[in-house]
């Protein structure tokens, strides 16, 4: 059988992957009373005279919501919400595995941002975070904005950040590795939605000395501004500081790293012989990434990671979101912010101690119990250290 059939049996055998399992027994008329009623009724009298109370009393504090519109799932792209229930169920699965979270799937039947961001505020006393997940960009940026700005708790699309911090973890390796310093390399993205957007911004805040980032139409440039959305016009404020115009082959040339995360087969093995001296090559578009390792490799590339399993240094969103929420939880963070993110990318690539680093190995194993303990203490102790 193929991994797919294989998996449609498992889904099919188990009715789903998710279940709810009580904390306490309910056995006895005793166990009835103080589960539920008359006793429940003490709880409520203190939340509702001390609302922050509701982390005492309830498991608010340890409750995720992962959230869907179904209009960019995987590869499959806008298959709507009963059709991605399988995968926010399996990303709930994961937080339970990874982090201790319990989390629950929500598939919104709805691609109106403005009903999107009134549902999930209404949820939001609930929850302790909220995950959005395979949202389609530009939509995604703008529910994750005005949802970070008028709710108080953890909100996080890891399509775009979960890949940010990986990629930076890997990089940080790599470049320590390879004896280079962020603030000298160039470094070309091939696209520029959501994850390549996210990707962007990351590898600025780091001090990245030149991000060019490409999308099917080419190269960003200052010259094209009034043709792109918010999302890109944001970018060419701080992208592209030479103004290089032409595609990704124009692009590519002198470049330290190539971070893909876009379509197979966009870069070839000559390509990557005009990049730079001991050049790192990430291409994350799944199944089949933008170029092939092997090929990657005879064009020059010292360094190669994919968003695959069968290959040396998986680029995993799985190494970043459950450390994340942990850690954001675990300290009551409000929000979670560019600089928690990169703690959490210096927290992954820590896990790999200087001496034992290797061109096939820069980044930890998914399975890699170490990651989740390290990113949620870096995270955690950011937000202690600076809050008020």
């Amino acid at each position: 059988m193929t991994v797919y059939e294989r998996a449609l049996k498992l889904h099919e055998e188990k009715k789903g992957k998710i279940e709810i399992v009580c904390k306490v027994d309910v056995n006895t008329k005793d166990d009835l009373s103080l589960a539920y009623t008359p006793g429940v009724a003490e709880p409520c009298r203190k939340i509702h005279a001390n609302q922050e109370d509701i982390y005492k009393y309830t498991g608010k504090g340890n409750t995720v919501a992962v959230i869907t519109d179904g209009t960019a799932v995987l590869g499959l792209g806008d298959i709507g919400p009963y059709a991605a229930l399988p995968v926010m169920e399996g990303k709930c699965v994961l937080f339970k595995r990874f982090a201790n979270i319990d989390a629950f799937p929500i598939c919104l039947d709805s691609k109106d941002p403005e009903e999107i961001i009134k549902t999930i505020k209404l949820l939001a006393p609930s929850l302790g975070g909220i995950n959005l997940e395979d949202i389609s960009a530009p939509r995604c940026v703008e529910i994750e904005t005005r949802l970070k700005d008028e709710l108080n708790i953890p909100v996080f699309h890891d399509d775009q950040h979960g890949t940010a911090i990986v990629v930076t973890a890997a990089l940080i390796n790599s470049f320590k590795l390879l004896k280079k310093k962020f603030e000298d390399v160039k470094i070309v993205i091939s696209g520029a939605g959501a994850a390549g957007s996210s990707i962007c911004k990351l590898l600025n805040k780091m001090g990245a000395g030149e991000i060019v980032p490409v999308d099917i139409d080419g190269i960003l440039t200052k010259d094209d501004v009034d043709s792109y959305n918010d999302l890109k016009k944001h970018l060419v404020t701080f992208v592209n500081p030479k103004n290089i115009k032409g595609g990704l082959k124009e692009a590519i040339v002198g470049a330290d790293a190539f971070i893909g995360v876009s379509a197979p087969g966009l870069l070839t093995k000559e390509m990557v012989s005009t990049m730079n001296k001991d050049a790192v090559v990430f291409a994350m578009a799944n199944p089949e990434p933008e170029i092939y390792p092997e090929e990657a490799i005879a064009g020059g590339a010292k360094i190669v990671g994919t968003g695959r399993s069968d290959y040396p240094n998986q680029i995993n969103n799985i190494l970043a979101f459950p450390g994340i929420f942990r850690g954001a939880l675990d300290s009551r963070a409000e929000q979670i912010t560019d600089e928690m993110k990169i703690a959490a990318a210096k927290g992954i690539a820590a896990v790999i101690d200087e001496k034992d680093l290797r061109n096939d190995y820069i980044i930890p194993d998914a399975f890699d119990e170490r990651v989740v303990k390290v990113v949620a203490k870096s995270v955690a102790d950011f937000v202690l250290t600076h809050k008020k």
